[in-house]
């Protein structure tokens, strides 16, 4: 890879419950790494059918609210044709959907422009797949 674009794959456990998971810190760690200083954009990406990156507050309540809203949109029942997996695993193929498998967000001299409550996140509903891979990329 060149100097201008780097990647990195981040391996996560995020376990048998629904969850979302701040990966703010992992892009802060790979930006002082790769970014040297520079402007550019980091790209978030998650390569599954069943989860999503979304940017939110965490910590005060909205990560919880965030999921409670996905079950009210998104219920875990029998309506899915998508049927393989434990009962409502098909929502969760509708997941990206709604909440993207990426996010690109604007870094300016080597640091991560988020405003002061929001934080990155890995959203994963899929109680199947305790394993997942988030691709962290750098453009400057």
């Amino acid at each position: 890879m060149s100097e201008r674009f780097t990647t990195r794959v981040l391996d996560l456990a995020t376990g048998r419950s629904e969850t979302v998971t701040d990966l703010t810190r992992h892009c802060e760690r790979f930006l002082a790494e790769v970014a040297a200083g520079r402007d550019g954009l980091l790209n978030v990406f998650v390569p599954h059918a069943t989860a999503g990156v979304a940017v939110i507050e965490t910590g005060a309540g909205s990560d919880d609210d965030l999921l409670a809203a996905l079950h009210t949109l998104l219920p875990a029942d029998d309506r899915w044709q998508h049927r393989h997996g434990s009962p409502g695993h098909g929502r969760d193929h509708v997941l990206p959907a709604f909440v993207p498998p990426h996010a690109t967000l604007p870094v300016l001299g080597g640091r991560l422009q988020l405003g002061t409550w929001q934080s990155v996140c890995l959203v994963d509903t899929n109680k199947d797949n305790p394993d997942r891979q988030v691709r962290l990329s750098f453009l400057g």
